[in-house]
């Protein structure tokens, strides 16, 4: 009988221990830090826009 309740009592508190929970665990999101670089190809594009409109008019 002494066996028989050592190892209900064992049962019970093992049955009884949970690891997780219900909730959805909160997770994070990483914070991404970008470097701005400035860029000088707008220039370029303005320039090579102004040369693929005025061919036209100098071939005409």
């Amino acid at each position: 009988m002494k066996y028989f309740l050592t190892l209900a009592a064992f049962v019970a508190f093992t049955s009884t221990a949970t690891a997780g929970s219900i909730v959805d665990p909160v997770i994070e999101a990483p914070v991404i830090v970008q470097d701005t670089t400035s860029s000088s190809s707008g220039k370029a594009t303005v320039a090579l826009l102004a040369l693929l409109l005025i061919i036209p008019v100098i071939t005409d």
